[in-house]
């Protein structure tokens, strides 16, 4: 029997290229038996290489069995580099083009959180075409949302572009820097609690969609809140199990991370992220291409709960095969 050649995409047109190769390194490397790795660079202007040479899909796909997708952000994770792999009916990991796209897209996803009973944070969506008047549209915010309260990208990953407002004078100068890299703006409620993760994998422990065990965030004194500096630094403290959830709290944070990842119609696996408040607990959003790197969230819970990395790679390559 020939051994099934999987293509580990990374790298990408995203401000998370550089966490995307870390991912893809991470496959490449503890990729288990019969599966034979094939390392796919895609540069940040988006041009695929094989082997060190610039070439197109269509000349690499045809010699695969399938994609291990290891790309984060946009054009990876939002729907179009699925859509790609769909035309050449090619066999993907992660979650197809539709719930990819509503996963990357903050707004949508929050929506479907809605729609599904959990609680989410009031939020508002601006787009940048309604930006015209400055102190007009900081008024028309100031009067709905109190202080503090999140401005951010409607869609992107690693809590980049995140900004938290304080004060008055704070709200226009996030909605710019917000505008300069996306086309609308997500005005959010600040949930106050503890920050946790949880993770879901498909068809594991008998269950059509497991809950891994959640894991506490504890970012450094330093920062406001998880930010992407925070994500990779090495100073965050991440607990699991964590003492500090009660049980009913941990079953409650593995409901809602089943229920998201149903809600978007999420494959494969996924990890959602909460903030668990004395009001209740409360998700943020999805995660449909989670970091694998050694610092990432969900290979730790995996590994917390008894299962090593080459097992979950090697679950996951054969829900892919079984399309």
């Amino acid at each position: 029997m020939v051994s099934p050649r999987i293509g580990v995409l990374r790298g990408g047109p995203s401000g998370e290229y550089d966490v995307s190769l870390q991912t893809g390194a991470a496959i490449l490397k503890n990729m288990p038996e019969p599966y034979r790795p094939v390392d796919i660079l895609i540069s940040k202007d988006g041009i695929w290489h094989m082997e060190g040479y610039p070439t197109e899909p269509a000349r690499i796909l045809p010699h695969l069995d399938a994609v291990w997708n290891a790309l984060h952000g946009a054009y990876g994770e939002d729907g179009t580099v699925q859509r790609i792999l769909d035309c050449f009916g090619m066999p993907y990991t992660g979650s197809g083009a539709l719930a990819s796209a509503i996963g990357m897209n903050k707004w949508a996803a929050k929506r479907r959180f809605a729609d599904t009973g959990l609680r989410t944070p009031y939020a508002e969506l601006i787009s940048k075409d309604e930006y015209s008047d400055s102190r007009e549209m900081s008024m028309r915010i100031f009067k709905k949302f109190p202080f503090p309260f999140v401005v951010k990208p409607y869609n992107g990953g690693s809590s980049l572009g995140v900004i938290i407002v304080r004060k008055f004078d704070g709200i226009a100068p996030a909605l710019r820097e917000v505008f300069l890299e996306s086309n609308a703006a997500l005005i959010e409620a600040y949930a106050h609690g503890k920050e946790a993760t949880c993770g879901v994998v498909d068809n594991f422990r008998g269950e059509d969609a497991h809950a891994l065990m959640p894991i506490e965030i504890i970012a450094p004194e330093n920062v406001q809140f998880f930010d992407y500096g925070a994500k990779y630094s090495g100073e965050t403290i991440e607990l699991c199990p964590s003492p500090n959830f009660t049980q009913e709290e941990k079953k409650e944070i593995e409901r809602m991370a089943v229920l998201a990842h149903k809600a978007i119609g999420a494959r494969h696996y996924s990890r959602s992220d909460f903030i668990v408040s004395p009001r209740g607990i409360h998700i943020l959003e999805i995660n449909t291409l989670p970091g694998m790197t050694e610092a990432s969230l969900l290979p730790k819970s995996l590994a917390a709960g008894g299962t090593l990395f080459p097992e979950f790679l090697e679950h996951i390559l054969s829900l892919t095969l079984q399309k």
